[in-house]
Parts: C-alpha cells; sequence; structure tokens
C-alpha cells in the first residue's frame, strides 16, 4: 500500500513540475503575424512593455506596442520570460506596476498570449472605448502573477 501512495504521488508531482516547467523547457516558436490594411484603422496609441519589478527575474517584459482602434498588435521586438496561461488585458487604469493594480479592475481580456516572443495581434471586442484603457498588460492567469505592463501614449 505504501509502495502504490508513494508511487501515486510521485507520479502527480512529477506531472505538476511537467506542467510548470513545460514552457521553459519546449517554448514555442517566435510569432511572427503581420498587420492588415483593414488592421491598420486610426493608430490609437503607442506603448512599451517594461520590467515591472526589477527584483523578479521571471516575470519581465520588453517591445512595442501600438493600439489601433480595433487591434492591439505587440511588435516585432516583443519578448516575455516564459511561463503558463499568459494573457493580454487592456486595463483601465495608468501606472501599472504590481499585481494590486490590476485585481479588482475590469480589464478587457483579450486572449492568450500565442507565443513568447514576435510580433502578435489581438481583435478589440466592439463597443470597447479605447480612452478608457490606458494600460496593455501581460497577465499570468494561472498564478495571478503581473508579467509586463505598457503604459499608453496617445
Amino acid at each position: 500500500m505504501i509502495f502504490v501512495l508513494g508511487g501515486l504521488l510521485g507520479t502527480a508531482f512529477g506531472f505538476a513540475l511537467g506542467i510548470l516547467f513545460f514552457p521553459y523547457i519546449f517554448p514555442p516558436p517566435p510569432a511572427a503575424e503581420v498587420m492588415t490594411e483593414a488592421d491598420r484603422s486610426p493608430l490609437a496609441a503607442t506603448g512599451t512593455f517594461i520590467h515591472a519589478n526589477p527584483s523578479d527575474p521571471v516575470h519581465w517584459g520588453r517591445g512595442k506596442v501600438s493600439v489601433y482602434e480595433k487591434t492591439v498588435f505587440l511588435e516585432q521586438d516583443f519578448e516575455v520570460g516564459p511561463g503558463p496561461k499568459y494573457h493580454v488585458y487592456l486595463v483601465p487604469k495608468a501606472g501599472i506596476r504590481k499585481e494590486a493594480d490590476v485585481k479588482g479592475t475590469m480589464f478587457v481580456d483579450l486572449g492568450r498570449l500565442r507565443a513568447f516572443k514576435g510580433s502578435q495581434r489581438y481583435s478589440i471586442p466592439s463597443g470597447v472605448d479605447l480612452a478608457k484603457y490606458p494600460s496593455v498588460v501581460i497577465w499570468c492567469e494561472a498564478f495571478g502573477v503581473l508579467i509586463s505592463p505598457a503604459d499608453l501614449k496617445r
């Protein structure tokens, strides 16, 4: 009985570690999406992703973001440290620097991050007033952690 229990616990622990470290060992290839003419509606804002907490070597990001009327476009120089279940959010607060700045806000989830590096585009749902969202954030839904914020300049 002890051997069976030990085997089950060891398998569960190994599986959990595999899920946690999989993105670090086998990251997806860099993205290389391009903007179509339909996506290039008037440019509403631009920003740059930053490393919000320099004392945290795991959660970081860099690169530019462009926000159009219907699309958020992560530019070719975009990159974040790998991790599980990252999402792109539009956040109705400026100067995001910690998790508490995002939690409890009515953010708009644009979808799961498709790659840890390279250009990517995300559609903005109709009816979203971009003037109310001065930040784009990369957020880890699995652990509720801020990965990288970008303040938007209009």
